[in-house]
């Protein structure tokens, strides 16, 4: 994976509200990843979720004092970078959860950041 993928982020403010903050907890408090395919998925789903509820508790530690789509995409990376090795179908259905907290918080794109992660999303 060449360049760096924060290169054409353009960075934006976030309206981080009370009901925002809300979402993320049930988000970070719901089920994720359900439709991940496989005989017996619930060990790579726990195991996925696992990553997908620190990103969200770190985005409920941080998001409003750091209220840009820019801190959030580098709170993203972190996790990115500790699935990019998963198989196909994991990282796409990471991609999809991840669109899901991107809705959330109002963020309509991230400029390439998922696909450098995931693979062409």
């Amino acid at each position: 994976m060449d360049g760096d993928p924060f290169e054409f982020v353009q960075d934006a403010p976030l309206f981080v509200v009370p009901r925002t903050l809300e979402r993320l907890r049930a988000f970070r408090e719901g089920p994720k990843l359900a439709d991940l395919p496989g005989e017996n998925p619930s060990p790579e789903r726990e195991r996925l979720a696992v990553v997908l509820d620190d990103l969200a508790t770190r985005l409920l530690a941080g998001v409003e004092a750091h209220p840009t789509k820019f801190w959030v995409l580098k709170q993203f990376q972190e996790s990115l970078e500790l699935v990019q090795e998963e198989d196909t179908e994991a990282r796409e259905h990471i991609g999809v959860e991840l669109e899901r907290l991107m809705e959330i918080l109002g963020i309509g794109s991230s400029d390439g950041v998922l696909s450098h992660y995931l693979g062409g999303m």
